[in-house]
């Protein structure tokens, strides 16, 4: 009765004006997305952002990774107040009606490159209409990879936060490490203690560019332990796959076909496989980025079964997609299928299934990095010089629920854990993030599961003029996206603000980090050295 009454309180004058000049600027905002019609339409453009501070979602079955129920969630000032049966509230209070569907913590994407500069271009997201077109997929937080400037990850940061100025919903940063000194090593530090970065990622790939080598590696594996910061790995042997491209180049393979020839599965096992020693030979928890082959999953399994820390991310594409696309005779439609590592033939994608499926992976990125068809372009004549990079940010929770729920390969609350959960507790921000609890920030999806979606270039929210997963029809629609405790999907149409997305601090020495000193000292005490000899 007492939270009844709370929330039927008659609001004081004070919050009125507050609430007047709020949705004064949402409008003044909302008009700076209607300035991108190019982009999304008129999709948006006619109603500004819900900027009730109260609301409530009744009569749907509310989904966490550990459990469901059928109950209502009430959502003050962007926070999730209650979630138990049967809320009553007052007139004046916003109510959703769920009955049907599932209530869910939006999904968190761990792997995306917005703006991100590369291989001579930039793609074609930013982090508005990335953010915006996520929005309309389900998902409410991402963690973008900051790319260093000459090296300097300061230099790298601060050009991002300049970036993310645009940003309509929250988000995170990993850091990546192109070169080593000590001027990095400090860096390091201070974008854990200081930036809420508690991730460091290693590119294996890319030689000449972005590439590292083992001793490169080793550094920073080391210096991640130290700092409670998760090392990450693009695991693909660099040095091979330049031999290979060279010897594509001298076949006369030239076309898409040569990315993938030029990189087979056996080059992300080997590189897979070395990175996961490297780790254990320091003890310290390792995460591999787009796994992509039956190879590098194997290694991971292997890894895992022995007690490594070592978490696997398989992405949306090499789910659900095969290289066929590759041989295709139109050289527009080929390339925008190129990425790194290349979509597997077919086998890998269900392969990868099931693993996610038995957990063998933990969680469903993107690394949604798109380019436009004349971007693409670059490449014509050699496939080396395609800009690396598919969709995925608008697409994922509806796929992965078409691929992994409605097929029956993973529950309701499994689908709830690789989309969003395992993501916030792997970089420290749950339950923040990643669950519909008390406390947590109300970023929340209404899935209907007997409603169906069609994937399209013409719709998507993307400023990209293709789409990877074009004519898709699947069922499980995501029907109401709220970020922040605001409405920003609903009816098809979206509410986004350019400027209303937070950078999401994360903290380091995450779950995975438990027990890491335990395990050092039983290592130290195993080695029964030095021993004591005679010098006579």
């Amino acid at each position: 009765m007492e939270f009844c009454h709370r929330v039927q309180l008659l609001i004081p004058l004070v919050y009125v004006i507050a609430l007047f000049s709020t949705i004064f600027a949402v409008v003044s905002a909302s008009n700076e997305f209607c300035d991108s019609t190019f982009v999304y339409g008129d999709s948006g453009c006619n109603a500004p952002p819900s900027v009730s501070s109260k609301m409530l979602i009744k009569g749907g079955t509310v989904v966490n990774a550990h459990h469901k129920e059928v109950a209502d969630v009430y959502i003050e000032d962007g926070i999730i107040v209650a979630v138990q049966p049967n809320i009553k509230v007052g007139d004046d209070i916003r109510v959703i009606d769920a009955t049907g569907k599932f209530i869910m913590p939006g999904g968190i994407d761990p792997h995306t490159h917005l703006a991100m500069e590369f291989m001579g271009s930039e793609t074609i997201d930013d982090f508005f209409s990335g953010q915006a077109a996520a929005l309309a997929g389900g998902t409410t937080m991402h963690i973008d990879f900051v790319i260093p400037v000459n090296g300097s990850l300061s230099a790298g940061y601060e050009a991002y936060v300049e970036k993310a100025k645009r940003s309509c919903m929250d988000y995170g940063f990993h850091m990546a490490i192109t070169k080593w000194d000590e001027t990095v090593s400090e860096d390091m530090e201070i974008m854990v203690k200081e930036k809420g970065i508690n991730s460091f990622k290693f590119f294996l790939a890319y030689k000449g560019s972005f590439m590292v080598n083992d001793e490169l590696l080793m550094e920073g594996l080391k210096r991640c332990k130290s700092l409670g910061a998760l090392a990450m790995v693009h695991a693909e042997n660099g040095d091979a796959v330049f031999e290979g491209q060279k010897r594509m180049i001298e076949l006369g393979i030239t076309g898409p076909e040569g990315h993938a020839l030029s990189r087979p599965p056996v080059l992300e096992g080997e590189a897979t496989a070395r990175a996961i020693r490297l780790a254990g030979f320091v003890n310290t928890p390792l995460y591999v980025v787009h796994v992509m082959s039956i190879d590098a999953m194997e290694e991971i399994a292997r890894a895992r079964k022995s007690g490594q820390r070592v978490v696997g991310e398989p992405v949306v594409s090499g789910l659900v997609l095969n290289d066929s696309v590759l041989w295709d005779p139109d050289f527009h439609f080929a390339a925008r299928y190129v990425m790194s590592p290349p979509i597997r033939a077919v086998g890998h994608g269900t392969a990868l299934q099931g693993a996610l499926a038995t957990g063998l992976l933990q969680l469903v990125g993107t690394d949604h990095c798109t380019f436009n068809s004349t971007q693409k372009a670059l490449g014509i004549g050699d496939f080396r010089k395609i800009p690396n990079g598919v969709n995925g940010m608008e697409e994922r929770m509806h796929l992965v629920w078409d691929t992994m729920v409605a097929s029956g390969q993973i529950s309701v609350t499994d689908y709830v854990r690789i989309t969003s959960t395992e993501c916030a507790r792997i970089f420290n921000v749950y339950p923040r993030k990643g669950a519909i609890l008390v406390g947590s920030d109300a970023d929340i999806i209404i899935l209907n599961p007997n409603s169906s979606f069609e994937i399209s270039s013409k719709s998507h929210h993307y400023r990209t003029d293709t789409n990877v997963y074009e004519g898709w029809r699947g069922k499980g629609k995501v029907e109401v996206t709220i970020a922040g405790g605001r409405i920003v999907w609903e009816n098809d149409e979206l509410k986004v603000v350019r400027g209303a997305g937070k950078y999401i601090e994360m903290p380091p020495f995450s779950y995975l980090f438990d027990g890491i000193d335990k395990a050092d000292a039983k290592y130290l005490s195993s080695l029964r050295a030095p021993v004591k000899r005679s010098t006579t």
